[in-house]
């Protein structure tokens, strides 16, 4: 039994859902809309403010499928609603971040500067030199954007010199100790 998938999802005020012949639905909020297209086996129901999805037979897959549909419709009402957020931090002397236009300048002790191309739908604001906010409605694109910038300098274990996410811990390694 699918506890993920049997939820029935409450659809926010302000919210609309609608749900095409071939599976397809659409969700359209106060932040954008959001249009994502379904498997077959899973059927998506509409009823006044709730939404539900049933499967259609007991294949180990379409058991999969359901709980993975029931929680991208979760992150869709959600990411229409109030919208996904991350946060990054920049440690280490000199790195830091800028924004320019649709690109975000990184220095992060290379001998050359980094240029990232901000995507579509995707806010991003330096408050600090030091801190990057990634914000938008799709959760997918919101988290590889972040993934994507955090990628150009890992945080090292020593130091902690890098790009990490805020609520990120980074286990300390101590450093080469001194011979006899």
């Amino acid at each position: 039994m699918s506890r993920i998938g049997n939820r029935i999802l409450t659809i926010p005020a302000g919210v609309e859902v609608s749900v095409a012949s071939d599976n397809t639905v659409t969700v359209k909020g106060s932040k954008g809309t959001l249009t994502q297209k379904f498997a077959e086996v899973i059927t998506i129901k509409v009823e006044g403010t709730d939404l539900s999805t049933t499967r259609a037979n007991e294949i180990k897959h379409t058991k999969q499928l359901h709980g993975t549909t029931n929680s991208l419709l979760q992150g869709m009402l959600i990411g229409v609603s109030e919208g996904f957020k991350k946060t990054l931090d920049i440690n280490g002397v000199g790195y830091r971040a800028a924004l320019a236009g649709s690109k975000l300048n990184l220095s992060l002790g290379y001998s050359h500067p980094i240029e990232y191309t901000i995507p579509q739908g995707i806010t991003v604001e330096c408050p600090k030199p030091t801190q990057i906010i990634i914000s938008g409605i799709d959760k997918q694109v919101v988290g590889q954007v972040a993934a994507e910038i955090r990628s150009y300098r890992r945080p090292e274990p020593y130091k902690g010199k890098g790009i990490k996410y805020s609520d990120e811990i980074i286990i300390r390694k101590e450093g080469k100790a001194a011979g006899k």
